[in-house]
């Protein structure tokens, strides 16, 4: 399996890859696998370190796909790529089956929204030996955003991936990557804590990744449809590797790529 190759003072990223109709940003436009494999060939070649495949909408009040509909659209995706790409794949899926069949075809890391709460789902990453990426998410994609409450974000957020890495690390998976889930269960004010607060969840000792792209609450501050976010998606970006992403999971990557090149050196200029 490929690894993700971390360098200290270089933010990774991620790049986005929506097989599905109903995706908030992007849905329908790689819904051909012809269309498919030549956008993930153009987000390697663009500068992502990581390509993520997912074939179920997570957005804010989508419905659950059934097993065989994400199948069809995922599997044969991952097993065209598997052997041209340079960079690893992750699958976004919280389906147990659909994880193993992914690792299978040769996904090198699996990425849960519902932060491997699962025990099926560890053992799917246990057995095949992809690596994990622990997502935190308030109640479900249906209803997540109804009335989102917490005490303290960052820290029940922080203590929840925690929890979660152990079971993994306990279960023998090694390659563990946290990610708060930014728009997944939180208001604005939550997300907001969540980037600033970044700093406690690296203290876990995991790399972080960061998926702000395009989402609600930077069209909340700064206006505009999912499209027209990307210069407040760079600033997310920015302020969230400030504070400890490893990873930003994105889907501009070429103007992301270019932005942390520049956010990195400057970073590492001050040190």
């Amino acid at each position: 399996m490929k690894r993700l190759e971390f360098k200290p003072g270089r933010t990774l990223i991620c790049g986005v890859l929506n097989v599905t109709p109903d995706s908030f940003s992007d849905g329908g436009k790689w819904t051909d696998p012809a269309a498919a494999l030549e956008h993930a060939l153009r987000l390697e070649a663009e500068g992502a370190d990581l390509i993520d495949i997912g074939g179920e909408s997570s957005r804010p009040g989508s419905a659950p796909v059934p097993l065989e509909e994400e199948k069809r659209r995922v599997i044969p995706l991952v097993e065209a790529l598997a052997g041209r790409l340079k960079v690893p794949i992750s699958v976004d899926t919280r389906k147990p089956e659909l994880a193993a069949m992914a690792a299978g075809a040769g996904a090198d890391i699996l990425n849960d929204i519902t932060g491997f709460t699962s025990p099926a789902m560890i053992k799917a990453a246990a057995d095949s030996g992809a690596g994990a990426i622990v997502m935190h998410m308030l109640g479900e994609p249906g209803t997540m955003q109804a009335n989102p409450v917490y005490k303290d974000v960052v820290a029940e957020v922080r203590d929840f991936l925690a929890g979660r890495a152990a079971a993994l690390s306990a279960a023998g998976v090694k390659d563990i990557i946290l990610d708060p889930g930014i728009g997944f269960g939180k208001t604005l004010d939550h997300n907001l804590a969540l980037i600033a607060g970044l700093g406690k969840i690296k203290e876990l000792g995991y790399p972080v990744m960061l998926g702000v792209s395009r989402k609600r609450f930077i069209g909340t501050l700064a206006g505009g449809e999912p499209h027209e976010r990307l210069s407040g998606t760079i600033a997310a970006c920015v302020a969230g590797a400030e504070r400890g992403a490893d990873i930003i999971r994105v889907h501009d990557v070429a103007e992301c790529r270019k932005a942390m090149l520049v956010a990195d050196a400057i970073r590492g200029a001050g040190k």
